[in-house]
């Protein structure tokens, strides 16, 4: 897959980030509820580090239905971020703003993903925020989706894809990307 494009991105990109397989360890078949559930995956800080040098926001939309499902509060998901940032900015990286849409995968609301409403909620509080120069970092088809709705540029962590740039995990693209 062509990857010239990562060359183009420049101070003014908006980088957006799915949390669970991105930034931390995804619990297969349950959710992140408590803080101490939440793990860095290997090099996410580092690249955290690296990726706040080249973009001018970067934003985090996660599903997390799991609030939906009666299984963790949103004051449990709010600690949960609360640590994820300070741990980011005690590492040298930057968190703009995290978005969560806590509904029901059956219920399809506008803000869960492939659907776009946390990113129009995204550019609600950083209106320079342009979709076409922005690029998604997840690991799953639905990421993939949101960020192809709004016509951004995606990147799937994945061991392989034939319709996306694969990449093993956040640190190889941020040195990809802010490699001269």
């Amino acid at each position: 897959m062509n990857n010239s494009w990562l060359k183009e991105i420049d101070e003014s990109w908006t980088l957006f980030l799915d949390r669970d397989g991105v930034i931390n360890h995804k619990l297969e078949n349950d959710y992140v509820k408590h803080i101490d559930e939440f793990r860095f995956l290997p090099g996410v800080l580092a690249a955290l580090e690296l990726l706040a040098i080249n973009f001018k926001r970067i934003v985090v939309v996660t599903n997390q239905q799991g609030i939906g499902k009666g299984l963790m509060t949103e004051q449990d998901l709010l600690k949960i971020h609360q640590y994820m940032l300070k741990e980011v900015l005690d590492n040298g990286g930057r968190i703009d703003g995290v978005y969560y849409c806590p509904g029901l995968a059956a219920d399809n609301p506008p803000c869960r993903k492939p659907n776009t409403g946390m990113a129009f909620d995204a550019r609600r509080e950083f209106s320079e925020i342009e979709f076409d120069r922005s690029l998604m970092i997840g690991d799953s088809i639905s990421d993939m989706q949101f960020g192809e709705r709004l016509g951004m540029k995606c990147v799937r962590i994945a061991a392989s894809d034939p319709d996306y740039l694969c990449v093993p995990n956040l640190l190889h693209i941020a040195k990809e990307i802010t490699s001269p």
